[in-house]
């Protein structure tokens, strides 16, 4: 997996400070994206162990409040392979600090057998994740007043309180989502 972007200190992808791995590689391709060089899955440097221990490492500082992935696609199915790794060690080292992600598809599809998107380790991935901004821009619904979504179609889902209560629900803008 190849990486366009990380970023240590980033306040805009997510609440409060957070660290923020931008993946490479997206078949959405949706029109207007915002990084389009992120669509080729070669756009950037290698994901290496030196850049997990990196991400990792910049995550210790208590005014890091999570991690957010985000792309290009996190949940293309060759970038699932290597980040549900690093969600794993993230949970493990910094069990109190949230992970975001955003992603084209939507919660359903990653979530549904024979989907694209859905691999052997997409349910773990999904399981880790605290808060998942899900759905594909719609250029025709971008709506530039809205939090943490570029396009009125796209949810920012309370995967804590979704998973808690069996059905979908949304993230209701507090600072504590998690």
């Amino acid at each position: 997996m190849n990486y366009g972007e990380m970023k240590k200190v980033d306040i805009a992808n997510g609440v409060g400070v957070r660290v923020s791995l931008f993946v490479s590689g997206c078949t959405n391709h949706c029109p207007g994206c915002f990084q389009p060089e992120t669509w080729d899955f070669d756009y950037g440097k290698p994901y290496t162990k030196e850049t997990e221990e990196e991400l990792l490492e910049a995550l210790a500082p208590s005014f890091i409040r999570g991690l957010t992935l985000l792309g290009g696609e996190p949940f293309e199915p060759k970038n699932q392979e290597v980040l549900v790794k690093l969600l794993r060690r993230v949970k493990e080292q910094y069990p109190e600090k949230d992970i975001w992600c955003y992603t084209g598809f939507v919660l359903e599809d990653l979530l549904r057998g024979g989907t694209y998107c859905h691999t052997e380790v997409t349910e773990e991935m999904v399981g880790y994740l605290d808060v998942l901004v899900d759905g594909r821009f719609e250029e025709h619904l971008k709506n530039i007043s809205l939090q943490f979504r570029g396009s009125e179609n796209q949810r920012v889902i309370d995967l804590v309180k979704t998973r808690e209560q069996g059905k979908i629900i949304l993230w209701n803008g507090e600072e504590d989502a998690d």
